[in-house]
């Protein structure tokens, strides 16, 4: 019997990361944030929502985590995509809400990859100003025992 691969981001991993952002924004006392986890087929691995989380922020990280996974870069690339080429990123953004998804290109939108350099998924998080939603999110990839990759050139 044919079976689905098992060797993507695991459950554990994804509930890491969620856990370990929140705590990191409660370190740095940030705002309430929405954590969300996708895998890299851009399924919903994991989800917290603190106490106190404004509306849309559960859709604002979910945008930002697919719209990373969808061309494989960061958040920050994305943000650098927007203002060089809007026109492209609103084709994504256009993609995406066709399949009932949203595309955030901002900070916050982190991929989680393994020491191979393959994408397992990515790392949505809002709440707090951007570059504030992104230390949350890499502290928790790295928790995991993952590399972020958020958009910066290497």
């Amino acid at each position: 019997m044919a079976r689905y691969p098992t060797n993507g981001l695991t459950l554990a991993q994804a509930n890491t990361i969620a856990t370990a952002a929140l705590a990191k924004g409660r370190a740095l006392k940030l705002l309430p944030l929405t954590v969300v986890v996708l895998d890299a087929g851009g399924q919903m691995k994991a989800m917290q929502r603190e106490d106190g989380c404004s509306l849309l922020r559960l859709e604002i990280a979910q945008g930002k985590a697919f719209g990373a996974l969808s061309l494989g870069l960061g958040g920050r690339e994305l943000a650098r995509r927007s203002q060089a080429m809007p026109g492209f990123v609103n084709a994504l953004s256009d993609l995406a809400a066709a399949k009932g998804m949203g595309a955030v290109p901002v900070q916050g939108g982190v991929l989680a990859v393994d020491a191979a350099g393959v994408i397992l998924g990515a790392v949505g998080i809002s709440g707090d100003v951007s570059a504030q939603d992104e230390v949350a999110a890499i502290a928790g990839i790295e928790a995991a025992g993952l590399q972020p990759d958020t958009g910066d050139p290497a």
